[in-house]
């Protein structure tokens, strides 16, 4: 999971411009200012960069970093993949 997070982290900051600080566990989606077009982008970019079917409809700004990082684990670890970061 820590793995997953620190490159969600390193995306949001990279590809949607989220000051570092701004970016916590317990910060939503929306907290981060992130409108529902770069909701849904941010999960289509980790679906392609990891693999994994993210539920499209469940992409709200009212996840937060870390309940995504979850999400995105769970489905690594349910499709037995190995969880490295993509490069």
């Amino acid at each position: 999971m820590e793995r997953v997070y620190t490159h969600l982290v390193n995306l949001l900051g990279d590809k949607f411009e989220v000051a570092p600080d701004q970016i916590r566990p317990d910060a939503t989606l929306g907290d981060l200012d992130l409108d529902s077009l770069a909701v849904v982008e941010l999960h289509v970019t980790l679906q392609e960069e990891w693999g994994v079917p993210l539920d499209d409809s469940a992409a709200t700004g009212e996840l937060t970093v870390e309940e995504v990082a979850r999400s995105v684990a769970a489905l690594l670890e349910a499709e037995g993949a190995d969880g490295g970061i993509p490069s």
